[in-house]
């Protein structure tokens, strides 16, 4: 599929999370399979755009095409601003937020509390439309709450503002990630619009991947929280789209080399102190299904150096080679039922 005059290589996605998908995370993505992947949503409060946070996330630099930054607030003009700010630090895609549940964005009326005011949603949409001459997209929630969803509302004000591609979380603000997403919505906003639907919400498999794309129609999935530690699953579900056949799991040794590239490049772009501890989270996503990976995580969490970490990971990924050649999945509370038992 296209957005703009960039041809995506395929159809699955990765979606923007916070404290995630960072540069060396999407680098990783793309180089595993995604045909696209978001920033974590920079804050267009211009007070903001200059603090090392903000300059990390808007951070593109040698990330493979297109580049593509999510901006979230609330004034029209700020967010005008912003994009225009972005574009010109290398961003050639702006998407922005509607579709953030957390009470402190909401609080704030950004992300899904948007939705609440369909008037101030066209404005917004409108002047970053105006503001940039790349594509502007939109990732959104079905609605404020089960007793307003107005999703369809949403996405023709979109498109008629000149929004080129439209990525629906099937659940509401007020669902957060609880239940099942609603992909019916998403197959009514598919048939409602003529731009790109790309579908998101609770796609953690290759069958789950085909199965929302035949039920709603859409273009394109998008995934988030399966990737965390996975990120491999891009190319899992490419190929099962592609070929109707499962790839085998990954080597051991081919996960342990991602992982030692994944966590130099993640302490080059944080330094040490920070990369230590923001190395953390993702590592243990890794392990979480691994055997004995609870255990290694508490340990690994007592780590105060790069080369501690980097070590502790290649020795784990070596005690791994003990049951076979490739990754051994197994639940992720395993080692918590061993040690009650």
């Amino acid at each position: 599929m296209q957005i703009g005059p960039y041809l995506l290589r395929n159809n699955v996605f990765v979606a923007p999370m916070a404290g995630v998908t960072d540069r060396p995370f999407r680098q990783l993505c793309k180089q595993l399979g995604a045909g696209y992947a978001v920033s974590e949503m920079a804050a267009s409060n211009p007070r903001l755009w200059a603090t090392e946070k903000s300059a990390r996330r808007t951070d593109h630099a040698g990330e493979m095409e297109p580049k593509a930054v999510q901006i979230a607030g609330a004034d029209p003009q700020d967010l005008a601003d912003c994009a225009r700010f972005n574009v010109g630090r290398g961003a050639q895609i702006i998407d922005i937020n509607m579709g953030c549940p957390v009470k402190k964005v909401c609080n704030s009326w950004c992300g899904s509390a948007l939705l609440q005011d369909e008037a101030l949603v066209e404005r917004i949409l409108n002047a970053v439309v105006r503001a940039v001459d790349v594509p502007v997209t939109l990732k959104f929630r079905t609605g404020w709450n089960r007793a307003n969803k107005n999703a369809l509302n949403i996405a023709r004000i979109a498109e008629q503002a000149g929004v080129q591609m439209l990525t629906l979380h099937g659940r509401t603000r007020a669902d957060g990630y609880a239940g099942e997403a609603e992909y019916d919505t998403i197959a009514m906003v598919k048939a409602a619009v003529k731009i790109p639907v790309v579908a998101n919400g609770d796609i953690t498999t290759p069958e789950k991947a085909r199965d929302v794309l035949a039920i709603t129609g859409a273009d394109a999935v998008m995934i988030g929280r399966a990737a965390q530690g996975r990120p491999w699953i891009c190319r899992e579900i490419d190929y099962f789209l592609r070929t109707g056949t499962h790839l085998p799991a990954p080597l051991v040794d081919e996960v342990s080399a991602l992982m030692q590239e994944h966590l130099e490049a993640h302490y080059a772009f944080y330094g040490e102190f920070l990369g230590v501890r923001t190395a953390r989270k993702h590592i243990g996503w890794y392990v979480r299904e691994l055997d004995g990976g609870e255990a290694f995580r508490r340990q690994m969490n007592l780590l105060e150096s790069t080369s501690e970490q980097l070590a502790a990971v290649a020795g784990f990924f070596e005690m791994q080679q003990r049951f076979g050649e490739r990754l051994q999945y197994r639940p992720a509370d395993i080692d918590q039922q061993a040690m009650a038992a």
